[in-house]
């Protein structure tokens, strides 16, 4: 069962949104560190993470490797966003899974045609970080989104890794809920890795087709994991 309480992603996300909207952090101006507002909010480094994420997609903030996060605009654009109930609402996760086996699957096929050794490198590392943490609560969700963010640098498409790397983090809470139950199934960890192992070994053999099915494979059984495939019978069936 799926968490109905509101997350400290969105808490802390609206305290901050409502200090830019007055003025305490102006236009032009730069955002504290994150180990800084993880302090003041009291909250820990991948929660403020989150909180980037979300205010940068709500076009509030713009964060680069390295720069910082500087505010764009006092009010938030209203362009694509993931409802903010997404955690509580089985309807609207299943909805987002199932334009994710599109996205993710059409990522996989890209970067099984574009990836370089050093986008090979960085799945490979995150896999391994994932193996070493399968059954940590944390680190298990950060290292398992970084996998998922490997393939989509992988596309060499700014795009897809924007809109990738946003769904991930704003599903962080299902990405947890669904590895709690997991483990709570013996052996179901490791099967699980080797749902991300056969996406990784077919985008290393250059298969577009053969990753784009087992990126989708891996997605709809996650989703059968958080019981969401009697809301979607139509769900894409895999083999």
């Amino acid at each position: 069962m799926l968490p109905k309480s509101l997350t400290l992603t969105e808490q802390v996300a609206s305290q901050i949104a409502g200090d830019i909207a007055q003025g305490a952090y102006p236009v032009g101006a730069k955002l504290p560190p994150g180990r800084v507002l993880a302090e003041q909010y009291g909250v820990s480094a991948a929660v403020i993470r989150e909180v980037t994420e979300r205010l940068r997609a709500q076009g509030l903030i713009q964060s680069r490797q390295g720069s910082g996060s500087v505010v764009l605009s006092r009010t938030g654009a209203q362009g694509f966003q993931v409802p903010v109930d997404i955690a509580v609402s089985r309807e609207q996760l299943a909805n987002v899974y199932e334009l994710r086996m599109e996205l993710e699957g059409g990522a996989a096929a890209f970067a099984a045609q574009r990836r370089t050794a050093a986008d090979l490198g960085a799945m490979a590392r995150a896999l391994a970080d994932l193996e070493r943490h399968l059954d940590h609560p944390e680190h298990g969700v950060e290292h398992d989104i970084a996998f998922h963010l490997a393939i989509a640098t992988a596309t060499h498409n700014p795009f897809y890794q924007d809109l990738l790397q946003y769904l991930n983090l704003q599903l962080r809470l299902a990405v947890s809920t669904a590895r709690s139950n997991t483990r709570r199934q013996e052996g179901m960890t490791h099967a699980v890795h080797q749902e991300h192992v056969a996406v990784f070994e077919a985008i290393r053999a250059g298969d577009p087709e053969r990753a784009r099915q087992m990126a989708v494979r891996h997605l709809r059984q996650a989703a059968d994991r958080l019981q969401l495939d009697s809301l979607f019978p139509a769900f894409p069936q895999t083999s």
